[in-house]
């Protein structure tokens, strides 16, 4: 599609009649241009272009961004590795507009920048994506679409995806010999063995991952390998972060089950225990307060989020590939192993989710338990002040023949006597109802009844008035 240069003209009418009487019956709608040259277009400096020209037989060779499809055997491969930010997806899509037309057209570049799963054909061409909605800026938020013809693949992922290129055997750092980062020492002198200082962040990360570096793929021979090679990393970079969290979980319920030595407050060798024995006191209450587990429970539904959308879009992939000629009944097969491993990552991932709710239920009950020993201890103070409490305000009474206060008339010494009878009367009255529920039941049954018959002898009296009081006849009708 060539790319249609607007110019001021006063004479676009006549313009376009010339080309139709010329025979020239062009689509308007394909003909209008995706970008303007007057607007300023989107600038993303972390944006980064690959292209691979694959011949067929193995080897591959980096190639121009003309988005050129290849010829015979050879196919290329076109990938756009979007920056993880707070880019709204309208910036996004004007991006690739700028990078991919011509030859795309407009309803090709929504379709793989759009949000929600999709699979079917667009143009001629197939197009599947997995985007989840959620924030470009998370760690959970996972986007990959691709557009597949019979000689050209052209994909669109946000961030960096593991494992997704291609480089050669002899760069790969799980090809060499490896060697402990601390240097071994014979006989006084310093001896450093041979092959690659393994450092330890490497080494936990490689740990971390359930797959070979990317240098250690196999180069596709074809178009269909290359699909099914993209649609694998995509489950393993799902199946990294699932491995990520399940360490994290393992690390956390570690330093959660260290039980607190209150009784024993000396370990077995005799020393006190360190700040990490006490039960992890500062650790629980900074997850209380930064809400982890709250939050890492939504993480963990955009991750079953794009599980699903996966779910959803690959089967709908193979069921569409198995029509083609040009793609391997092996590939299909991969398809259908691949979909097999979302499924138990799915299940992986709902297991997580009830770990996360379990650690989550700890935490809540550990701080009732925080709650209730400090009121335990509250009560503890509330029994000290409240008889001292008592006898302020007993001697705080403002009548008359208080002891030891020095009164001495005869008309008022019995006043503190009295007060006194009247509450030990009506202590003696509640102390009553409790201990004898029945007693306050009658009571309360007697007091209803009275009210009821109270009431029903006032309206019986109002409803008398109203019927024998003279009035207009109404035809034997009494008006209610």
């Amino acid at each position: 599609m060539e790319l249609v240069q607007e110019e001021p003209s006063l004479n676009g009418d006549v313009e376009e009649d010339n080309d139709i009487e010329n025979g020239n019956d062009r689509d308007l709608s394909g003909d209008i241009p995706l970008r303007e040259t007057g607007h300023k277009r989107a600038h993303f400096p972390a944006v980064r272009k690959k292209a691979y020209i694959f011949d067929g037989y193995g080897e591959f060779y980096n190639k121009e961004w003309d988005l050129t499809e290849g010829t015979g055997i050879e196919f290329c491969w076109y990938h756009v590795e979007l920056p993880k930010g707070n880019h709204k997806l309208s910036q996004v899509a004007q991006y690739l507009i700028d990078v991919l037309c011509p030859p795309l057209k407009l309803q090709d570049i929504l379709s793989l920048v759009s949000n929600g799963p999709f699979c079917g054909h667009v143009d001629g061409a197939l197009v599947y994506r997995v985007n989840s909605p959620g924030p470009a800026s998370s760690d959970f938020t996972f986007r990959i679409a691709a557009r597949i013809t019979e000689n050209s693949v052209i994909t669109v992922s946000l961030g960096r995806v593991p494992r997704l290129g291609f480089s050669p055997m002899g760069e790969s750092l799980l090809s060499e010999v490896p060697r402990v980062e601390s240097p071994s020492y014979v006989r006084g002198e310093r001896k450093d063995g041979g092959g690659i200082v393994i450092r330890e962040h490497v080494l936990e990360f490689l740990l971390t991952m359930n797959h070979s570096e990317g240098c250690d793929n196999p180069v596709p021979r074809t178009v269909s390998n290359l699909v099914v090679h993209i649609i694998d990393t995509h489950v393993d970079q799902l199946q990294d972060v699932v491995t990520k969290l399940e360490l994290e979980l393992d690390s956390v319920e570690i330093e959660m089950d260290k039980e607190v030595l209150v009784s024993f407050p000396y370990n077995i060798t005799g020393n006190m225990p360190s700040n990490t024995d006490i039960g992890g006191f500062a650790l629980k209450k900074q997850m209380l307060d930064d809400r982890r587990f709250p939050k890492l429970h939504l993480n963990l539904q955009r991750l079953l989020q794009v599980i699903a959308h996966g779910e959803q879009v690959f089967p709908r992939v193979k069921e569409k590939c198995s029509s083609k000629r040009w793609f391997a009944n092996e590939d299909i097969i991969s398809l259908e192993e691949l979909i097999g491993r979302l499924r138990r990552l799915k299940e992986n991932v709902g297991f997580i989710a009830n770990r996360v709710t379990a650690i989550q239920a700890g935490l809540d009950s550990w701080q009732a338990e925080q709650i209730n020993r400090k009121l335990y201890y509250l009560s503890f103070l509330s029994i000290i002040f409240l008889p001292l409490s008592i006898i302020t305000g007993v001697f705080g009474m403002n009548v008359g023949g208080v002891p030891w206060t020095g009164q001495r008339d005869p008309a008022l010494k019995n006043g503190f006597r009295n007060v006194l009878l009247l509450c030990v009367a009506m202590l003696f009255l509640v102390l009553l109802c409790f201990s004898f529920p029945a007693i306050y039941a009658r009571i309360d049954s007697w007091r209803r009844q009275r009210a009821l018959r109270r009431s029903w002898s006032l309206n019986r009296k109002s409803f008398l008035k109203r019927t024998t009081s003279p009035g207009p006849e109404r035809g034997g009708y009494h008006r209610i």
